[in-house]
């Protein structure tokens, strides 16, 4: 947990009259959960209060989450118009996610449209599980990875999802093999221990509620850090991201 996150911290990448997008850092929640951890829709709302010197509460929507582990790039809603229009939109698959994410290993194919699984939720356990089509309760997850570069053992995927389900990149990933790197969850013991989840929501594109433009966000993982240290970001983020599909 990052104990000093605060909203004299919380990292702003663009802000306006209706939404503001933020850096989510790593094993910090998206919104208050069962843990009473500090949370980035708590830390948003702080730092609405304070600029804008408020009184009493401040709107924030929750647009969308991203898991505990993961780190990265969000959007919130400063009204319940723009909250409303953006929840309509990403039911409509108005809203593209991507996320880079390092793995164990290479996978056999170097890039797949439509990988798809079916997962199942145990919610006592926080576990999911790639489970047959028929299996009561099975929800379909759907994405797109491509292989950017292969080091030490390990690879850069750049991942597009097509479906939001819990944990569906970990679990999607491990299931072909290739556990991501600081993955003690679902690793199989192939992953390394002591190290965050090497998984950052990198981009998020998304309709404007109100201007209705075209919104495009990226976000650099911890570069400095490892995995990511072993791979060159910029000219990935600058180049694959963009053109990959």
């Amino acid at each position: 947990m990052k104990q000093d996150f605060n909203s004299e911290n919380l990292q702003i990448v663009y802000e306006d009259n209706h939404i503001i997008v933020v850096v989510k850092p790593q094993n910090v929640p998206s919104c208050p959960d069962e843990t009473k951890d500090t949370d980035v829709l708590s830390v948003v709302k702080e730092y609405l209060i304070k600029k804008y010197q408020k009184q009493g509460d401040a709107y924030v929507g929750l647009i969308h989450r991203l898991d505990r582990p993961t780190g990265g790039v969000m959007v919130f809603a400063k009204t319940s118009k723009a909250a409303g229009r953006m929840c309509e939109g990403l039911k409509n698959g108005e809203f593209e996610k991507r996320y880079l994410a390092v793995v164990v290993g290479t996978p056999r194919e170097k890039s797949i449209l439509g990988l798809t699984h079916y997962l199942v939720k145990d919610s006592a356990k926080n576990m999911v599980y790639s489970v047959p089509m028929a299996t009561e309760g099975a929800k379909k997850a759907v994405l797109d990875y491509t292989v950017l570069d292969s080091q030490n053992n390990m690879s850069l995927l750049n991942v597009k999802l097509h479906t939001g389900r819990a944990h569906q990149i970990r679990v999607q990933m491990q299931t072909i093999g290739n556990p991501l790197f600081g993955d003690q969850r679902y690793g199989s013991g192939k992953s390394p221990a002591g190290f965050n989840l090497a998984l950052w929501a990198v981009e998020l594109k998304f309709i404007h509620p109100v201007s209705k433009e075209r919104m495009v966000f990226r976000v650099y993982p911890p570069v400095d850090n490892i995995p990511w240290k072993y791979f060159d970001i910029s000219r990935y983020l600058a180049v694959s991201i963009k053109d990959n599909y």
